[in-house]
């Protein structure tokens, strides 16, 4: 197969596939080595980006896709219709980070975490397509362990799960802790009333749990 027809094989193949394309399956389809497939992708892409088009062709989730330009942002903004996607909840959005870092991880582990029932969130995103079942937890009761999907690095832009920001970075420093948990201490506010003002607290506790 000439060069040239295998430029518009890939790009045919790629216009018409939802999701990212491997460079394994293009090179099947193609009948020529991976290392070909990669070569020709690379190339494209430093193309369109030369000629300065509306849309690039990404390496995502291990596999090629066109995608618009990230500078016409606005413009697609426009053309989606508010309400048109729905947004995930903020909930949704505490269980999907939850399982992307801790992966994988049982419901009962993200209830825990997060301290509610998690099943009505876990359901919606199975439904999105952003997390899957991954396996079952050797331990007692076989639970059922849940892990992201490549949706969710499509999603995101990103090849691997370790091409994640490292979770420390959102993560207090110690003294902003420290601070935290000193403005809840009673003794901190007992410290800033008076030795009158503190007995007056203590008094009207007194009476008011008194029975009349």
């Amino acid at each position: 197969m000439q060069l040239e027809e295998c430029r518009k094989a890939i790009e045919a193949i790629l216009l018409v596939s939802d999701v990212p394309v491997e460079a394994g399956l293009l090179a099947q389809l193609l009948e020529i080595p991976k290392a070909d497939i990669e070569k020709i992708c690379s190339d494209l892409m430093v193309e369109y980006k030369n000629d300065n088009r509306g849309f690039i062709l990404a390496n995502i989730a291990g596999g090629y896709r066109f995608q618009t330009d990230p500078s016409m942002a606005p413009y697609v903004e426009r053309f989606v219709l508010d309400g048109q996607t729905s947004r995930l909840s903020a909930a949704a959005l505490e269980t999907l980070a939850i399982v992307a870092y801790k992966q994988p991880i049982s419901r009962m582990q993200i209830s825990a975490i997060r301290g509610v029932n998690v099943d009505a969130v876990i359901r919606t995103l199975q439904q999105r397509g952003y997390i899957g079942e991954v396996g079952k937890d050797p331990g007692p009761g076989n639970a059922i362990l849940f892990g992201t999907t490549s949706i969710f690095l499509e999603r995101l832009g990103i090849n691997e799960v370790s091409d994640l920001p490292p979770l420390a970075n959102f993560v207090p420093g110690a003294d902003i802790v420290e601070a935290l948990e000193g403005s809840l201490r009673p003794d901190q506010y007992n410290d800033m009333l008076g030795p009158k003002e503190h007995d007056d607290e203590i008094k009207s506790a007194n009476d008011e749990s008194s029975p009349e």
